[in-house]
């Protein structure tokens, strides 16, 4: 494509060298630059685009689009290249790659899923009942990106701008109908999803996570309202639609900043979607959903009681599409439940072992809660926090983890560059305030896995906590092979 059909439109503070230039691809990354390419020069928290436009010329890109004035820089290719500074270079990515991919979204419904937990078991519900309605559904999230067979790993729960929009062109490409994404807060802040025209926003919860990043809840909220500020006419008597959570104390908030219509869900008689007579077993969940299309009996594997949260939301977030109600209580059922969130670990003790992501107090609280209702005997967790992360909800979390836990064995999760022994420790002060004494600190996770095993009983109930679906442990700036469903079957063979 010509650099100036690329740049057309977009907000420019200053231009130099040749529009006619015939742009190949683009990236925002030095190391995946070709000849050919445009670089867009992004200001990230850890590094800085803008020092390594010269290596991206060195490798052949023949424009740049930068926040700085460049005109020291020079090309060697004969005909030169272009420079072209703008305000914003977060929002020109994301216009350049809608432009460079075609508008991929332009045959598909766009479905964005945000909030502190949920999102992912929402996203497999709502799968799930796309495809029971005979759609041809397409997923981005933070266990992969899947879509028509093809599965790949997700580095990231929403890519960068470049990378969705490449995803979206494949998938468009592959003829899929219907794209659920899971949207973080970050990806809001940081403009990834700017281009995408969402049909359907969901909201599942707020509660306290990625505070090291926002810096407070209040900004951490404002963040997640962008996605339903956002929402537009998708045309000619199809308006956007917001789904919202009104058990959440956020929720009614959330629905006096939106102009989309709002479909609520919640256990109160006045929500849209609602849910009575929930039962949940260590087979699974049953209630009778009531919805403004009427009642059905439904049936689903998972086993949380917060679950009927997540079966609410997806439902909900069909009915707003038009879904019949026989479709999506044939989707719900979702017979396998969902990677790494209160995922049981067949083992031949045939102990009661569940592995799951939550890695936020409120996440902690709602599975251990969950469990201690399917659970006779004790319940023991095993867990730890990340490094490099919002450290204050570590106290937090031992808090729960004591109050909610017959024992608890501190532990790594992802220590990355701190030290796992100061981690650990600020953890233990919430294990200690909350009175429990029966606790161990082992910071080989492995090893405190095998430990909660070999003590739990018939009965007992062990929970591991804080990876979930992962398949690595980042110790330092090494990612190692490490998955809590291996290792907690391994222990109890």
């Amino acid at each position: 494509m010509r650099l100036k059909q690329l740049i057309n439109g977009m907000e420019i503070v200053d231009f130099q060298g040749d529009p006619d230039l015939e742009i190949t691809n683009i990236a925002y990354d030095s190391r995946a630059i070709g000849p050919g390419a445009l670089f867009v020069a992004l200001k990230g928290h850890a590094q800085d685009g803008h020092h390594f436009i010269g290596d991206a010329i060195s490798k052949g890109a023949l424009a740049v689009v930068s926040e700085l004035p460049q005109r020291s820089c020079s090309f060697p290719n004969e005909n030169g290249g272009a420079m072209i500074q703008v305000p914003d270079s977060r929002e020109a990515l994301s216009r350049l790659a809608v432009r460079f991919f075609d508008s991929p979204f332009k045959q598909m419904n766009l479905i964005g899923i945000t909030g502190t937990n949920g999102k992912t078991t929402t996203a497999y519900l709502l799968e799930s009942i796309l495809a029971a309605a005979g759609r041809k559904p397409g997923v981005i999230g933070t266990i992969n990106y899947r879509f028509s067979g093809h599965v790949r790993e997700a580095p990231v729960t929403t890519p960068e701008s470049l990378d969705l929009m490449q995803i979206l062109r494949e998938m468009a490409d592959s003829a899929v109908s219907d794209v659920v994404m899971e949207v973080s807060s970050h990806s809001l802040d940081q403009g990834r999803v700017r281009g995408c025209p969402f049909r359907v926003a969901i909201l599942t919860n707020i509660s306290r996570d990625h505070l090291d990043y926002h810096r407070s809840m209040d900004a951490y909220f404002e963040a997640k309202t962008l996605l339903f500020k956002s929402l537009a006419q998708q045309g000619a008597g199809d308006p956007a639609r917001a789904v919202i959570n009104v058990d959440d104390p956020r929720g009614k908030d959330l629905i006096k900043l939106t102009d989309a219509q709002v479909m609520t869900y919640g256990m109160g008689k006045e929500c849209d979607v609602r849910a009575e007579e929930v039962n949940v077993s260590r087979g699974g969940l049953t209630a009778k959903l009531i919805t403004p299309k009427g009642e059905a009996e439904i049936g689903s594997a998972l086993i949380g009681e917060f679950d009927i949260h997540n079966i609410m939301a997806a439902a909900a977030g069909a009915l707003s599409m038009g879904i019949d109600l026989k479709s999506i209580c044939s989707g719900l059922r979702l017979p396998k439940g969902v990677p790494g969130r209160l995922e049981q670990v067949r083992n031949k003790r045939a102990l009661a072992l569940v592995v799951d992501y939550a890695h936020t107090p409120d996440a902690l609280l709602k599975a251990l809660s969950a469990v201690r209702l399917l659970t006779e005997g004790r319940v023991l967790t095993v867990f730890g926090c990340g490094g490099d992360r919002d450290k204050g909800k570590r106290r937090s979390m031992g808090r729960v983890a004591g109050l909610q836990s017959d024992m608890v064995f501190i532990t790594s999760d992802n220590p990355r560059t701190e030290d796992p022994g100061a981690i650990a420790a600020q953890i233990e002060e919430g294990v200690i305030e909350s009175g429990l004494k029966d606790y161990i600190l082992d910071l080989d996770r492995e090893n405190a896995i095998q430990r909660a095993v070999k003590m739990a009983h018939n009965g007992d109930l062990v929970l591991i906590a804080g990876k979930g679906h992962e398949t690595y442990q980042i110790m330092g700036k090494e990612k190692k092979a490490f998955d809590d469903r291996v290792v907690a079957a391994r222990a109890a063979s």
